[in-house]
């Protein structure tokens, strides 16, 4: 079929499974005459880390969970066949005929993943005021202390520790310290 006639579709499907429907999609259009109609199986991702044990953990998680991309050419039972693949619960926007997503919405999508994807990673743990805390990286190695402010936009902490029986302040980032 041309590409002309291929229109993004949004296909909704069990958040957390939305890796599986790509595998099971990418396995029929390599199999089966599905290839014909489907070209492309996205599911939009964000990379996002964490810190454990001291050490940067970097995780992809969807962008748009319970929801796989797929551009295609809904004609005879396509649609149909789509919609019987395990894991998905439909089309989004109609069970009889689904609408396909507008160029604007798609290259909004795509745009949006492509910043998430060269933006530098998210820390995803989050810190409050008042919460002990122990210094991973630094000259301050090993120490602990207590949480005054925290600056979200900055990734920066001004933590209080006790040396030498004084408490001096302290500002961090988020990748230098660890919850207790």
């Amino acid at each position: 079929m041309s590409d002309s006639q291929q229109k993004f579709y949004v296909l909704r499907a069990i958040s957390g499974k939305e890796n599986k429907v790509r595998e099971y999609l990418d396995s029929l259009i390599k199999n089966t005459d599905l290839g014909n109609y489907v070209s492309q199986v996205l599911i939009p991702t964000e990379k996002t880390y964490t810190m454990r044990n001291g050490k940067k953990v970097i995780k992809e998680r969807a962008y748009l969970p319970g929801y796989v991309l797929v551009e295609a050419n809904l004609v005879g039972e396509v649609a149909h066949r789509l919609r019987q693949i395990p894991n998905v619960l439909g089309f989004l926007g109609g069970m009889d005929k689904p609408i396909p997503l507008r160029p604007v919405e798609v290259s909004r999508i795509l745009g949006t993943v492509d910043e998430l994807q060269e933006q530098p990673e998210e820390l995803d743990v989050r810190y409050y005021v008042g919460e002990t805390v122990k210094v991973t990286y630094g000259p301050f190695n090993g120490f602990s202390g207590t949480i005054e402010e925290v600056n979200d936009r900055l990734k920066k902490l001004k933590v209080i520790v006790k040396i030498f029986g004084r408490k001096t302040p302290l500002e961090l980032s988020y990748v230098q310290v660890e919850k207790e």
